[in-house]
């Protein structure tokens, strides 16, 4: 039972995960692209964490965890430069 959520999830991020190439081709400003960009890292942090489940493996929780701060880094370094012109004061 629990292999059919995995899949059905996998799939409903999957779906995400283009809708947010959608909204990045056709956004029309900036800032509604980094938005999707960050939505996809999201994205693809659910389905690497489905991915780990449905195998039985730790190592991609690890791999997760590493993008989730990459991810977090730099979107907060993109509003920074967005607000003050700079990154590093």
């Amino acid at each position: 039972m629990i292999q059919i959520a995995i899949h059905f999830a996998t799939a409903c991020f999957g779906i995400g995960l283009l809708l947010n190439l959608w909204m990045i081709a056709s956004a029309s400003t900036a800032s509604d692209k980094v938005l999707a960009l960050d939505t996809m890292v999201i994205n693809a942090i659910a389905l690497m964490v489905l991915y780990g489940l449905s195998h039985g493996t730790a190592v991609y929780f690890e791999a997760v965890i590493i993008i989730a701060m990459l991810g977090f880094v730099s979107t907060v370094a993109y509003a920074r430069f967005k607000l003050r012109g700079n990154i590093i004061e």
